[in-house]
């Protein structure tokens, strides 16, 4: 049977570098040309970085995009690449409009651009406000074979482009992808592949993005799959990669030029030829998915430092407050940039105890980063004796915290460092954090992880390291010890919240669920704790809205997927309508 090596370049761009994306084309090429591929695979919109945004309605850089793949195509050429055919997504732009796009690049040419045609419009899309659909298929025949193409959301909905490939015949449909990352992604993306190269007739050819992107993150996890839906080669997650595949392909007789499902498709010979017999390798590549935590930390790191390096910062800096959820920022930051890159500040107040002190100071010591302990007493008590805050409960403990997120950005300005903020997805929840206090920064790692998640998280990093003969980064005490505060004499925080376990229990239901009051009675959930759960929720947006980026993880993160107005009169209680 005639044969085809694919090769998949799973790359991490940099929304609007150009020159830098061009570079990263023309390398991970050669590479794919130095292995013999015949075609190499790059993901959607890997010229431009994705999601390129509003970006999109800048008639100047769109300009520039589709300029930059005519330009590639001679590149590549002038690289070595010409006999191997290029699949590289862009924006490109027409009469219509801008479009998410795909051009396919041999010998120095663009010799096929086809536009997206599903714009999805869920979630972290809006792409309805950004794209103009396509209404072609491209399918090129390269040594004999027939290979069409569609991209990203072109394959996550029934119909369309992949019911049309299957009706006009193709022998492989190569997939450009921009898949960001959420819990458990690989559940969903390989059956929902496997569906679609049985709807296509054909094996497909996956291949997705990694790497940050502001808050979203992208795992790579590019597969191919065969028509009867057995994974045939799988990528790594997390780390730029090409992944080769060999596919004996039974090629067949298929149709004509024509309108198959409402879409037109064209066909163009490249070659006819076969190409050459070669061996396959012994075993195919297939890399095993990530267990669930490894995942969810690489993510974490991931995002931390592709926004960190990709804006330009050097190193980062954060309160060390002895507690678990600036342990585990750290934790990811030193595993993200390195511990010459991180600098931590304890800010002792006159509440702060000496477990918290030593906490942050044995944290500092089992990471090797930069410490120093900058005490906040004298700053507060300016404030509080001018402002005759003494014993005002709210006012007086929250500028303890505002003290402590000035003298951060004053460290920030003074010596280059991105400020994070250490919040989890539970306190943004239900506002337990102080608006330019502990919220101020420039990226929040661990935004959009709960409460009890960041427990787990720490004793899975924990327990990596002593399988690896390493320290623990985390101290058990900041694992163990109840979590407060210290803005006030003995504050915890279950003074003032539900027992986190289940408060994050009814979260998962009334944030990700997006279940009413009377489902989560239904549930099990007590009455008083859901009404003060649910008015905490509702009261806090305007917080949340004002908190830093932060990589998304789950279904439903904060910002993009979530998106409810500040002036809201409506509020959830057992009553109903």
């Amino acid at each position: 049977m005639p044969q085809l090596r694919m090769a998949l370049a799973q790359v991490n761009p940099t929304v609007g570098d150009l020159d830098g994306n061009t570079d990263l084309h023309v390398e991970w090429a050669r590479k794919a040309a130095d292995a013999g591929a015949h075609v190499v695979v790059f993901p959607e919109m890997s010229l431009t970085g994705y999601p390129v945004e509003d970006l999109s309605l800048r008639e100047t850089f769109a300009e520039a995009s589709r300029a930059r793949v005519q330009r590639l195509a001679g590149l590549l050429a002038d690289a070595g690449c010409g006999d191997l055919l290029a699949y590289v997504g862009y924006l490109d732009r027409d009469e219509a409009g801008p479009r998410d796009a795909a051009a396919a690049l041999y010998r120095g040419e663009v010799v096929a651009r086809q536009f997206k045609h599903h714009l999805p419009n869920y979630g972290v899309f809006d792409e309805h406000r950004w794209y103009k659909p396509g209404r072609t298929l491209d399918v090129l025949r390269l040594h004999g074979l027939d290979i069409g193409m569609v991209i990203c959301e072109d394959i996550w909905q029934e119909g369309g482009p992949v019911a049309a490939l299957g009706d006009a015949g193709v022998d492989v449909v190569v997939a450009p992808n921009a898949s960001p990352y959420e819990r458990a992604k690989d559940d969903v993306r390989l059956p929902l592949v496997a569906r679609r190269a049985a709807e296509a007739n054909a094996p497909i050819v996956y291949t997705n993005l990694i790497g940050g992107q502001d808050d979203l993150v992208f795992d790579g996890d590019s597969i191919v799959v065969g028509t009867d839906g057995e994974l045939l080669a799988r990528a790594p997650q997390f780390v730029e990669h090409l992944l080769l595949a060999d596919l004996d392909l039974p090629s067949g007789e298929h149709a004509p030029e024509g309108e198959y499902e409402g879409l037109r498709v064209r066909r163009r010979v490249l070659s006819d030829e076969p190409a050459p017999a070669f061996e396959p390798p012994a075993e195919p590549a297939i890399s095993e998915p990530l267990p669930d935590e490894a995942e969810v930390w690489s993510a974490l790191v991931v995002g931390l430092r592709d926004y960190v390096r990709k804006n330009g910062f050097r190193s980062v800096t954060f309160g060390f407050s002895g507690g678990i959820d600036s342990a585990v920022t750290a934790a990811l930051a030193v595993d993200a940039l390195g511990a010459d890159a991180v600098y931590g500040v304890s800010m002792p107040s006159e509440y702060s105890t000496e477990h918290s002190r030593s906490d942050a100071a044995e944290l500092a010591r089992r990471l090797g980063c930069h410490f120093r302990v900058e005490p906040v007493a004298d700053m507060v008590r300016v404030y509080v004796d001018q402002l005759k805050l003494a014993g005002t409960g709210l006012a007086e403990e929250n500028i303890q915290a505002r003290v402590r997120g000035m003298l951060l950005m004053a460290l920030s300005n003074l010596e280059g460092h991105l400020v994070l903020a250490t919040g989890n997805k539970t306190e943004l929840a239900v506002g337990y954090s102080t608006i330019y206090g502990d919220a101020v920064g420039g990226f929040a790692p661990i935004k959009d992880v709960f409460k009890t998640h960041v427990w787990a998280l720490a004793r899975w990093r924990n327990a990596e390291a002593e399988k690896r003969g390493e320290t623990p980064p985390i101290p058990e005490n900041s694992i163990t010890k109840p979590p407060s505060a210290e803005l006030r004499p003995d504050q915890l925080d279950t003074d003032t919240l539900p027992d986190y376990a289940l408060l994050d229990d009814i979260l998962d239901d009334y944030v990700e669920g997006d279940r009413g009051f009377a489902d989560l009675l239904a549930a099990g959930f007590d009455p008083a704790v859901v009404d003060q759960v649910v008015r905490m929720v509702d009261r806090a947006e305007f917080k949340r809205r004002q908190y830093p980026p932060g990589t998304k993880i789950t279904f439903k993160a904060f910002g993009r997927d979530r998106r409810l107005p500040l002036t809201n009169a409506w509020r959830e209680t057992h009553e109903g309508a």
